[in-house]
C-alpha cells in the first residue's frame, strides 16, 4: 500500500519546524542582557555561542536547570556573574511570550490542507513546561488532536516511548503516522525506530538524504 493510502495522521516537531525564535535567539539574549549592563556583545556573536553550546549539550532534559546551565555556557566570559544568578529568570519568561517566536509562512496552509483532507494532526516535541501555553497563545493548539511534550511525559525523542504515546493518543498504529521534523536523529531515526513513517524537514537544503523535504507544503504532495 502506498504512503498516501496508508497514512492517517501527521505528527510535527515544533522548533525549526513550526516555529522559530524571532528575530533570533541572539537578538533576544542581547536585548535582555543589555538591561543588565552587558552591551558589548552582538546578537550574531550570541547566536554563534548559543549554537556551540546547543550542539555540545549532553543529557539535556529541557528542565529549567538545564536551560540555565546552557545560558551560562553561552555567556561564559562575557558577564561578571553567571546569567543564572542575574537575568536568566527574565530570559526564561521572555521565551514564554508569543512575540519571541514566529510561525513559518508554510505552517497554516499545510495544517489547513491536511485537516481538509481528513488527516489527524499531532505535535511531538522535546520542550519544557512553557510549550503548551505558548502553543495556545500562538493559536496553534486547537488545530492538533494531541500534543506530546517531553518534559510532561518524562521521555524525549528519539525514545520510542514519546512516539508511541502519541500513537496511542491518536488511536492509530505507528505505521499509519508520518512524522516530520528537522533533526535527523531525534525526528527521522527516532520516529522510524518507533514504527512511524518519517521525513526530514531540511529548510536550508543542506541535508544529504533522499528522505527530506524543504518546505512543509511538500507534505501535501507526498500525501496526495
Amino acid at each position: 500500500m502506498g504512503r498516501s493510502h496508508r497514512i492517517k495522521a501527521v505528527s510535527f516537531d515544533v522548533g525549526c519546524t513550526l516555529i522559530d525564535p524571532w528575530p533570533s535567539v541572539g537578538h533576544i539574549y542581547a536585548d535582555v542582557a543589555s538591561k543588565y549592563g552587558i552591551r558589548t556583545v552582538s546578537p550574531e556573536e550570541l547566536n554563534r555561542r548559543f549554537a556551540r553550546a546547543w550542539n555540545t549539550r549532553r543529557g539535556f532534559d529541557y528542565s529549567r536547570k538545564d536551560w540555565a546551565a546552557l545560558v551560562d555556557q553561552t555567556f561564559a566570559g562575557l558577564t561578571p556573574t553567571p546569567p543564572s544568578r542575574t537575568f536568566f529568570d527574565e530570559l526564561w519568561a521572555r521565551f514564554d511570550q508569543p512575540d519571541a517566536w514566529r510561525i513559518y509562512d508554510d505552517v497554516w496552509p499545510t495544517i489547513n490542507t491536511l485537516r481538509e483532507r481528513g488527516f489527524k494532526l499531532a505535535i511531538i516535541s522535546n520542550w519544557d513546561q512553557r510549550l503548551r501555553p505558548l502553543l495556545a497563545r500562538l493559536g496553534l493548539s486547537q488545530h492538533f488532536d494531541t500534543i506530546v511534550i517531553s518534559i510532561e511525559l518524562g521521555a524525549r525523542k528519539p525514545s520510542r516511548e514519546i512516539f508511541r504515546n502519541a500513537a496511542l493518543n491518536l488511536d492509530l498504529p505507528p505505521d499509519a503516522i508520518l512524522h516530520v521534523g528537522d533533526n535527523p536523529d531525534e525526528d527521522l531515526a527516532g520516529a522510524r525506530a518507533a514504527g512511524f513513517d518519517a521525513v526530514l524537514l531540511d529548510r536550508s537544503a543542506t541535508a544529504v538524504t533522499k528522505d527530506a523535504i524543504h518546505r512543509l507544503a511538500d507534505l501535501c504532495e507526498l500525501l496526495r
